[in-house]
């Protein structure tokens, strides 16, 4: 049996593939126009990275996004998710703008409310719709896709999807983000085993409450309190806490860890 060398952390690389670097790599990251995606593009292009910020309707946010990131080679990439052919198209977009692709951090999602006992059944069919169309195949489509550059590049590679605590508490007012969330938790670990062989690992994070734009009138309100008091540190997370776990998430060392779901969520739901 072969072990790797104590003094490489990442294990060897097969003969002929080069070691998955520590930075300078070609990083997607969706939904990157601000919150959790602005905070994701910000981490990586402090570690030396290259960009590519995705946006789905917030152009300008996500020039604001591109416009503070350290560094150069970065860059501006729209698509909608929910189709198919443009998920295709910002693949090949990124891979010809940054060279190459390295990593994909599956960030961007929708989360709109629909309550089943207040929503009528045509709007439960559509939210259900817009959020399977978004988060899961967009999700699995772009995956794919990325995972096609890099099976042929032959350089390794991360892929690392953001799903939520929800997935295993429930989200009563928003039960189809829930599910979607828990489908794409399986979704990575599928992956994670599919494409092991060709050194991409595969991770999911599962954030409790993050302190972002989309959820600050709800931390601002009469639930506030009630919303931080979830956690036993008595607050929710900041966007670079759950992007500095991403971040390590997308290294060489932590390429052992394919496959796993890590918990984000200060204590406020314990699993086992």
């Amino acid at each position: 049996m072969q072990h790797p060398d104590p003094a490489d952390p990442a294990g060897a690389p097969p003969p002929g593939r080069p070691a998955f670097p520590a930075t300078g790599r070609r990083v997607l990251v969706t939904g990157a126009s601000r919150g959790l995606g602005r905070a994701l593009a910000e981490a990586f292009a402090a570690n030396g990275d290259r960009v590519a910020v995705h946006h789905g309707g917030r152009r300008r946010d996500a020039e604001t996004t591109l416009a503070g990131l350290p560094g150069d080679g970065h860059v501006l990439l729209g698509a909608d998710l929910a189709d198919p052919r443009q998920t295709a198209g910002l693949a090949d977009a990124a891979a010809e703008a940054l060279g190459g692709l390295d990593v994909l951090v599956n960030n961007a999602a929708v989360n709109t409310p629909h309550p089943p006992a207040g929503t009528s059944h045509a709007d439960w069919c559509a939210a259900w719709r817009r959020h399977v169309d978004v988060n899961l195949l967009g999700t699995a489509n772009l995956s794919h896709a990325v995972a096609r550059h890099l099976i042929d590049q032959g350089t390794g590679g991360r892929i690392v999807n953001i799903g939520s605590r929800g997935a295993f508490r429930g989200e009563p007012d928003h039960p189809a983000y829930a599910a979607t969330k828990a489908a794409v938790h399986a979704l990575g670990q599928s992956l994670a085993v599919a494409l092991a062989p060709h050194g991409i690992a595969v991770t999911s994070v599962a954030p409790g409450f993050i302190e972002t734009e989309r959820v600050a009138h709800r931390l601002a309100g009469p639930e506030g309190e009630a919303i931080r008091a979830q956690s036993p540190y008595g607050r929710v997370a900041s966007p670079q806490e759950v992007a500095a776990a991403v971040l390590w998430l997308a290294s060489p060392q932590a390429e052992w860890g394919s496959g796993a779901v890590l918990d984000l969520n200060g204590a406020s739901h314990l699993r086992s």
